[in-house]
This record gives C-alpha cells, structure tokens and sequence, in this order.
C-alpha cells in the first residue's frame, strides 16, 4: 500500500512534470472509483494543471479551481507516460481506472491511475476544495509538519489506551502512516507493537517521535528523483522488518517474526522490541503488552 513517503514522491513527481500544461481529456474507465458528480470529470479538461500535493496518503493534483484527489488505496498507483497510446482506453476488468491526456496535442504525454487486485478500493474524486473529500477532512496532523513538535505528538498519545501500532495507523490521529512504516518506526524506537500509547514514559515519547521523524524523512530522501516506476522496488529495498518475515534482523540478527491478523500482518525484531519474548498472536491468545 502506499503510504506517506511514496505519495510525497509521486506529488513531487508530478508536480514537476505537470505544473503549466493543460488537460486535454479524462478518460473513466472503472466508473466505480470516482466517488463525486460535482464538478464533473469533464470540469478538468481545459484547465492547466498548478501543481501538485498530498494530504496524508491522498494525493491532489491541481487543476486552476478544481482538485483531482486520488486515494491508492492498497493497490493503486500513477503511471506517467510520455507518449500515450492513441487509442481510446476501453472500460473493462484491467488495472486501468483513469488516464488523463495532457491538451498539447504534439505533446502525447500524460499518465495512468491504475490499481491491481480484485478489491478496487481506489478513489477519486473531483472536487473545489480538498476538504470536501470526507477522508481528508477528518486527517490528524502531518508527522514531517513543521508544527508537529514533540509536545503535539504527546499530547495526542496522552489518555490513548489503544496499543501504539493502531495510533500510529490510525489516519484521523497522525496522517500518512501505515502498516509498513508503523512496523519500521517501532523498529527503529525499539518499541513493542502491542504497547499501550497510554502507558509510554516521557523518554519512550521522545524515542517514537524520533524514530518516526527518522524514518519517514529518510524514506522520502531515498525516493527523491526516482522515476515513478522504481518508487515501488524502492519502498520494499528500504523496509528494514516489515514484509521480512523469517530473514535476521539488520541490527541485532534475531530472526524476524510476525503476527498474523484476518486482513494484514505486523512484523518485528524480538530482541530489538520485545526483551527477546515472541508475541502472541491475537487470533489465539491473550497479546503480549
């Protein structure tokens, strides 16, 4: 799923590449993704492209008074091309769900949102004012904000009996972060998963915030300048625990280990987080604080 660090690469992208040409057509084809009516898609063609931005994992693509927002869901994802085919897409069962055509018409270029898999949870939506798009709307605070401070970060964890990995996740608390990175902050604060946000110290506050600065900037950087097709590989070469179930830890060499829910997994280093004890998994028994 592309969380924070891929969708500020592919704003930055296509912020650069988008920024002063016009749109020449938008074409639908998974009519299921586009979740408003007003304006409509067609509202978009004509006008040139300002930039581009993100709020969370949202990505918004300005169009003079008009807002293209895309959510990516777990599978989704922006193809850029510099020439596109001539050819009309056709609605159908492929990955295809947009492809907007820049106006120059000597130029050709223009990019594809697609998604993969059965699930279709991709999102779109034209719209006025960003916050109009009910996700965005609710979004905590941006975790690489300039005015996200230590002191913000605790005071939102302050009272939270939920477990740290679900705050972390949890878009309408912090914005961006996901499953992956909720995994490699943990990692990197040496944090157990499953403990209590309520019950952290002072000086295990300060060790999250940290790590979650860290590892979000660095993911960033290590994608900057990269095309748009290399962003996932990218993602997946950076993780350190997430996704690696069985392989040694990076920093200590205990084996990685997971727990496994009904729609996702978690993965973590037991010497690194948990004191060298293998946490329960929560479909069998009591977890592991």
């Amino acid at each position: 799923m592309p969380e924070m660090p891929e969708v500020e690469s592919l704003s930055r992208f296509l912020d650069e590449h988008l920024a002063g040409r016009s749109v020449g057509r938008a074409q639908l084809t998974a009519v299921h993704a586009l979740k408003t009516y007003d304006p409509p898609l067609s509202a978009l063609e004509g006008r040139v492209f300002e930039g581009a931005g993100r709020f969370g994992k949202f990505l918004d693509l300005v169009a003079g008074d008009v807002h293209l927002v895309v959510h990516l869901a777990r599978a989704g994802w922006v193809r850029w091309q510099d020439t596109l085919p001539d050819a009309p897409p056709k609605p159908g069962r492929g990955p295809l769900a947009l492809r907007v055509r820049l106006g120059d018409p000597d130029d050709g270029a223009g990019f594809d949102v697609t998604e993969a898999g059965t699930q279709k949870r991709l999102a779109l939506y034209v719209v006025r004012d960003p916050q109009e798009v009910p996700g965005i709307a609710r979004l905590g605070p941006d975790p690489l904000a300039a005015d996200f401070t230590p002191d913000a970060f605790a005071a939102l964890l302050r009272g939270e009996r939920r477990q740290v990995k679900g705050v972390l996740r949890d878009q309408s608390v912090i914005a961006g972060i996901g499953n992956a990175y909720s995994d490699e902050i943990l990692h990197a604060a040496r944090m157990s998963p499953f403990k209590l946000a309520a019950n952290l110290g002072d000086d295990e506050v300060a060790g999250l915030y940290a790590a979650m600065g860290s590892t979000l900037t660095e993911a960033v950087e290590r994608s900057r300048g990269l095309a748009l097709r290399d962003l996932k590989a990218e993602k997946k070469s950076g993780l350190r625990v997430h996704g690696r179930t069985g392989e040694p830890c990076p920093v200590c060499g205990d084996t990685i280990r997971e727990v496994s829910f009904s729609d996702s997994s978690l993965q973590y280093c037991p010497t690194c987080q948990t004191g060298g004890k293998p946490l329960a998994d929560r479909r069998m028994s009591r977890l592991l604080k």
